[in-house]
């Protein structure tokens, strides 16, 4: 009797364990793990900076407005091999607690939006897309208006917003 219920307690631990492992840990893991790979543009916004963001765009405002963190990673020059490992583990943090709610394939394009919810509010977005040598990835946590982020992802605007943070953040590079 009291080897089933240590069992019962141990597989109870175990089951709150990986609960607890929740989707913004494995955007964390996934950030840490990436942001020194090579030919990684690799930007946290700090709290500070999130107003400064909202002028960029009317698109960009209507989120920032509401956002507690925003992180983005572009990946340059990738390997066939290196994009297919990225989509997998991009695949593996959003079918955890992520609701996938925009997906466009185009050859070897991707562009997929998936959001977490928490009652009648959006509590993260994660945009990932890649093509045949580069990838892209966008998180927002905070509380967004749902009907808002599936006009965006449906008219494609979360593309132009990343592209508009990346190019704030990476400029020109200098020749050396």
């Amino acid at each position: 009797m009291i080897g089933k219920n240590i069992k019962k307690w141990t597989l109870s631990l175990a089951i709150l364990l990986l609960l607890s492992c929740s989707s913004s840990n494995s955007i964390d893991r996934f950030y840490e793990m990436h942001k020194n790979d090579n030919q990684v543009l690799a930007v946290r916004v700090p709290q500070s900076m999130l107003s400064l963001l909202g002028g960029i765009s009317p698109e960009l405002r209507n989120i920032i407005g509401n956002t507690r963190d925003i992180r983005f990673m572009r990946f340059s020059g990738l390997s066939t091999p290196k994009i297919q490992s990225l989509s997998n583990q991009m695949s593996d943090i959003s079918s955890s607690s992520f609701i996938e709610i925009y997906r466009k394939n185009q050859d070897e394009k991707r562009n997929v939006v998936s959001i977490r919810e928490k009652r009648n509010l959006v509590k993260e977005i994660l945009i990932f897309n890649h093509d045949d040598f580069n990838a892209n990835l966008l998180y927002f946590n905070g509380d967004f208006d749902p009907a808002k982020v599936r006009d965006l992802a449906e008219n494609e605007q979360f593309n132009e917003m990343s592209e508009t943070l990346f190019s704030q953040f990476s400029g020109p590079v200098p020749i050396e």
